[in-house]
């Protein structure tokens, strides 16, 4: 997905000194870990003293954070690159800072590919992108690249300039993984796994309950590592227990869990707590025994059943996300029927389909068995029929239910119309709730009742007043992020 802040978003700019620098725009592609290594770069620009313009049109420099997962995440990336230099060419955009996934996956290889570019920044030269700007604007064209081999702390995201809306943020806890899934090239461009301190996750939380964010979204490769490479055991409870003490923050979310170490701790926490909420996303992959260990995923469909059974048992109103992926080489039509069956009778709530996509440089590259594309995309299609019908079943059962929901924007030329999301569904992934209601906000926590149910999304009227927060802590110089927008 495409991020550009557009003209009139909420996005101030950081207090520097009055002669500026240069002017900047930024195209963010990829993941939300992505997006937060976008809000870090923007923040350190501007505390520098470039300004931010909402398009590239006009500016001396754009930024495009480029993902490089997936082969069409690699081409909607080149899209994007290409698209500016056409714009580089026409005089109307005078330099272009390729950063991200890609960038650290291709290096110099996209200089011959795009020659356009003026500078390359990799995933961990993020925190010098000051001085890729600096290069560009005094024409030093000498050095055009910023690579920095993967730290074992990882990099702080403080002082970032968010561009997601005021009221929810990404708060990433930890850079890497060390899980090495066949399938997968994080670690290609990520490294390996490296924990925030508790202390410096809380300190980040602080900052963004402080400029506005109710809702806190938890993003790593794997949050169920988190604080293993620390001290040797998992620490996301103890990091979920001290981040419910947060003034401020209402909804605590929970994304990419792998199913490997959700302890009995971590659960009851789920399960009781006010502020996480009952909504994981646990990506399994497969259910197959075979595939999982050509997969290379370290779990088995025992051990799965077993942890599912467990969180529907343990935690009341779950609401479970997962991912799949078919046509892994060497699956056959039994194995994949194996996958199609398990899903009919797990009714995940939330379910995304791959189909495998072959990635150089994976171990699964190497393997035997690769699948036609055309066999790939048609069983995609068919596991996504299968889900949609229990997804729109478990929205036909939310009508006349109550959920608070949380005001994401106004629908434009609607009065008393909205759009927001409850616990059950994530930002930009999930469908949404569109609510009825006066004197609502974005931002505001409302009490609604479900009235209808229109596919992936929900229909609801707003059946109370706005929930106050839980505390609403002053901005302080601090706490505060570099833009403190208003309500």
């Amino acid at each position: 997905m495409t991020t550009s802040p557009e003209v009139g978003a909420d996005l101030n700019h950081a207090t520097h000194s009055s002669q500026s620098k240069g002017s900047y725009s930024l195209i963010t592609l990829g993941c939300p870990k992505n997006l937060v290594d976008s809000e870090r770069m923007l923040g350190l620009l501007n505390l520098d003293g470039y300004d931010f313009t909402p398009q590239p049109e006009g500016a001396d420099f754009v930024i495009v954070n480029t993902c490089g997962f997936l082969a069409a995440a690699r081409e909607e990336s080149l899209a994007a690159i290409r698209e500016m230099e056409q714009l580089k060419r026409e005089g109307r955009l005078r330099g272009i800072i390729v950063a991200g996934c890609m960038v650290e996956r291709q290096r110099e290889s996209l200089l011959s590919k795009c020659p356009g570019i003026d500078q390359l920044v990799g995933v961990f030269g993020r925190d010098e992108i000051t001085q890729a700007a600096d290069w560009l604007i005094g024409g030093l064209n000498e050095q055009r690249t910023i690579f920095r081999p993967a730290s074992s702390v990882p990099l702080s995201d403080t002082n970032r300039m968010r561009i997601t809306p005021n009221h929810l943020a990404y708060l990433k806890i930890a850079e890497g993984c060390d899980r090495l899934c066949t399938f997968c090239s994080i670690p290609l461009m990520r490294g390996k796994h490296a924990s925030k301190s508790v202390d410096q996750v809380v300190t980040e939380a602080r900052q963004l309950a402080a400029d506005g964010a109710r809702e806190l979204n938890l993003v790593a490769q794997d949050l169920t590592y988190y604080g293993i490479d620390l001290d040797g055991r998992p620490q996301l409870a103890k990091l979920l227990g001290r981040l419910e003490q947060v003034d401020g923050v209402d909804w605590i979310r929970l994304m990419y869990l792998y199913p490997m170490y959700m302890t009995d701790e971590l659960i009851d926490l789920v399960a009781r707590s006010p502020k996480v909420l009952p909504y994981l996303d646990i990506p399994l992959q497969h259910i197959n025994d075979a595939m999982l260990r050509r997969m290379s995923r370290r779990v088995n469909r025992a051990e799965i059943e077993r942890l599912l059974e467990q969180l529907r048992e343990r935690i009341e109103g779950l609401v479970l996300r997962t991912t799949m992926i078919v046509g892994f080489p060497g699956e056959t039509e039994e194995q994949f029927e194996e996958l199609v069956d398990f899903v009919r009778r797990q009714r995940f709530e939330r379910l995304g389909v791959f189909a495998y996509s072959r990635e150089p440089d994976t171990p699964s590259d190497r393997l035997n068995g690769h699948l036609p594309e055309e066999v790939r995309e048609a069983r995609r299609g068919r596991l996504l029929e299968v889900q949609q019908e229990i997804a729109f079943a478990w929205n036909q059962s939310q009508i006349g239910r109550q959920r608070d929901v949380l005001i994401d924007s106004d629908i434009p030329g609607e009065k008393h119309a909205h759009v927001g999301r409850s616990c059950a569904e994530a930002p930009e992934i999930d469908g949404v709730i569109y609510v009825t209601g006066e004197n609502l906000r974005p931002g505001d926590l409302v009490p609604c009742e479900i009235v209808a149910a229109e596919g992936y999304d929900l229909v609801a009227v707003a059946v109370g007043e706005p929930k106050p927060r839980t505390c609403s802590p002053a901005p302080s110089s601090k706490d505060s992020l570099l833009n403190v927008l208003p309500p």
